[in-house]
């Protein structure tokens, strides 16, 4: 009889590191695969499904305007209750740190019904930043019986809180394997290339490109207000132009458009699809970002990373030299980036960095895990 594995999704990044799992999973006659939206991002997690051309069987479709925290989760928690009792499976998967993540897991618990965690044991030690992400994960493995971890560095950190080493698995992080397939698939078609070549013509050649991503809970208020003066002082040098995708939430696009809005040399722009966002990564010459999967995706590329904030979960590519850590400052991020963009031996020493994070197969061994531990 083929196992019955739901696999939950709530953001953009769940769905674009997920779905190759899902793929993985399915290519094997061994399960039965249904996904499950909970939507706590709608359109961007759409738009990455239909790019993997993913359905969902089952859509929660939680959001609400100006949700709190505690609605969200109860929201999930009470609409996964339902979808158990109507359809039954033997394991859930559930990746990241969301409250998705946190909420999926503990109905499956309720119910006890496995959870397989994807991306295990990724820690800041600081319970407030990120927030709340940091204990959304660290319930999301009290709850989990099986534990992907992308590095030995989540592994050891899963080893010190206790965690059955039999239960640990180190398999890469299957972000790698989804940016393969986006770049296989833009490179594999010209005409999505010169759409991609139009779509960002505005952007000059004879200027370096940073991509900016913003969007962490912690750097609402004053955090984002110092990274927007931070991008309009280094915009002034007018060798250098900013590309920031702009995420929906009322708490990042009033700050941004308030300062940036009519600054030079920076471009204020919609969130990208994935296919999109992939393209306009690898022909960026820096990342600015306070995202986690960037911090992935980036070394890959051989695209330099400076992260605005305080601590990362993902310090494999700070140790390995292919990202700092520069806060939420203003002057931390101008000072890193100015250094960044005027020593070019350091640029070049940033830009050579491997890849910590997988060599593009984790979705692959976490499916073959799967068919041998349930």
């Amino acid at each position: 009889m083929r196992k019955k594995v739901l696999v939950v999704l709530g953001t953009r990044p769940e769905g674009i590191k997920m779905a190759p799992v899902i793929k993985a999973l399915r290519a094997l006659q061994d399960f039965e695969v249904k996904v499950c939206l909970t939507a706590q991002h709608r359109q961007m997690l759409d738009q990455v499904l239909a790019i993997f051309n993913l359905t969902a069987d089952f859509d929660l479709d939680i959001m609400v305007e100006n949700q709190s925290l505690a609605g969200l989760t109860g929201r999930i928690l009470n609409r996964m209750d339902d979808l158990f009792g109507r359809w039954r499976p033997d394991r859930i998967l559930v990746q990241g740190d969301t409250t998705t993540v946190m909420a999926a897991a503990l109905a499956a618990f309720y119910h006890k019904i496995a959870v397989g965690h994807v991306e295990a044991g990724l820690r800041t030690g600081n319970r407030l930043s990120p927030w709340p992400e940091e204990v959304n994960r660290l319930l999301a493995t009290r709850l989990s019986d099986l534990h992907f971890a992308p590095t030995t560095g989540a592994r050891d950190n899963l080893l010190r809180e206790g965690i059955d080493p039999a239960t640990i698995f180190v398999v890469g992080n299957p972000v790698i394997d989804a940016l393969h397939w986006a770049l296989a698939m833009i490179d594999a078609d010209p005409g999505r290339n010169e759409a991609f070549r139009k779509q960002f013509s505005f952007l000059r050649p004879d200027r370096r490109t940073i991509l900016v991503t913003g969007h962490r809970r912690e750097n609402f208020g004053e955090g984002f207000m110092n990274i927007c003066r931070a991008i309009a002082r280094l915009a002034a040098r007018g060798d250098v132009q900013f590309v920031y995708p702009v995420h929906l939430n009322p708490r990042v696009q009033e700050p941004v458009n308030e300062i940036l809005g009519s600054c030079a040399n920076v471009f204020l722009i919609k969130p990208l699809d994935y296919l999109a966002f992939t393209w306009l990564m690898r022909s960026s010459d820096a990342l600015l970002t306070d995202s986690g999967g960037v911090q992935e995706e980036a070394p890959s590329l051989g695209k330099p990373v400076i992260v605005m904030r305080d601590t990362t979960e993902r310090p494999e590519a700070v140790a390995a030299g292919a990202a700092l850590l520069a806060g939420a400052d203003e002057e931390g991020i101008v000072r890193h980036m100015t250094r960044l963009l005027d020593d070019q031996d350091f640029y070049q020493s940033m830009s050579r960095c491997a890849n910590p994070y997988g060599d593009g197969h984790a979705a692959k061994r976490i499916a073959d895990i799967l068919c041998t531990h349930g």
